[in-house]
């Protein structure tokens, strides 16, 4: 029968490494744990779920000790979880099926991954539009089939073979506190951003430090219907657009501060404003647009834009 190995790579989460041991309790055959050398009773806690824990140096390129985790791995399968995450009972009996349903598969229609919905809580709530849902995450593959790049942070597992979609999310309770989720940004996830750009050769110019965290505001908000999650979709749309800000503002340092000041550079800068604003009108209509029911108000809606559009 096919066995499954839960991998788990976790630096000092005390307060979330139980809920998650406890949610695959019944359902991982092993448990591989890789501690960070934490600092308070992470490993102490993990000692109750499994014996096989592994110790490793603390690496902010978070993929390196997770695909180590994977290599002492014994199962047929390996789940990849992160101590803030949370495997559901529905999950959980998903797993089990497709786990079953592979043993009795012929060899060329074997399936060697899966991709997991995820439900992000943030800030004591589930974000169910924008970049936040169903935010697929392949963390189901079968043993020697899949690995993490170790270049960038966010980055998915690579699997060799076919792959398909599960139903059931994996619950994750991602940023409690802005103060964790500015911390994150500054220390983990610009940096890898940061790298990707720099790596590129590209240069980057004024107009970037606005169009920036413009454009990811746009999307999260509008384009991707953020606006649907109420506040947190306003404030967490805003966030990434300030996210996108501290990603152009640390290449141009990385670049040397270089210099922009042209004698048209205040016109420059007025222009590329009344742009923008016309994006948000543009934007805006479309919004209404798509949460309107009433035909009346639709047509208005569409007339309105394309006037917009063309203005």
């Amino acid at each position: 029968m096919n066995s499954l190995s839960v991998v788990i790579s976790a630096y000092n989460e005390e307060a979330k490494i139980k809920d998650c041991l406890e949610s695959v309790k019944g359902l991982a055959a092993e448990i591989v744990f890789v501690d960070n050398l934490s600092l308070d009773k992470t490993r102490e806690i993990a000692r109750k779920y499994t014996g096989k824990i592994l110790t490793r140096k603390n690496n902010l390129m978070l993929n390196v000790n997770k695909n180590y985790g994977f290599s002492k791995a014994t199962g047929d399968w390996i789940l990849s979880l992160d101590a803030d995450e949370r495997v559901t009972p529905e999950l959980a009996n998903e797993i089990k099926e497709k786990i079953a349903i592979d043993q009795r598969q012929e060899t060329n229609d074997q399936v060697s991954g899966y991709w997991i919905p995820r439900k992000n809580i943030i800030f004591g709530k589930w974000i169910q539009h924008s970049i936040w849902w169903p935010d697929y995450q392949l963390r189901l593959f079968r043993k020697g089939k899949g690995k993490f790049p170790e270049r960038h942070v966010h980055e998915y597992i690579r699997v060799e073979g076919k792959t398909e979609k599960l139903q059931s999310p994996l619950e994750h309770l991602n940023y409690s506190t802005i103060s964790q989720f500015l911390y994150k940004m500054d220390k983990i996830y610009t940096e890898s951003e940061v790298e990707k750009i720099i790596a590129s050769g590209k240069i980057l110019g004024w107009i970037d430090a606005i169009r920036f965290p413009v454009n990811d505001f746009l999307k999260t908000f509008f384009a991707q219907k953020g606006y649907k999650d109420g506040l947190h979709g306003l404030v967490l749309s805003m966030l990434q657009a300030m996210y996108a800000e501290i990603v152009f503002a640390k290449v141009w340092e990385r670049q040397g501060f270089r210099e922009e000041n042209s004698a048209h550079f205040l016109k420059d800068i007025y222009n590329e404003c009344r742009k923008i604003i016309q994006e948000f009108h543009y934007w805006s209509i479309t919004s209404f647009l798509e949460t309107s029911y009433h035909p009346l108000k639709r047509l208005f809606y569409k007339g309105l834009r394309k006037f917009k559009k063309i203005a």
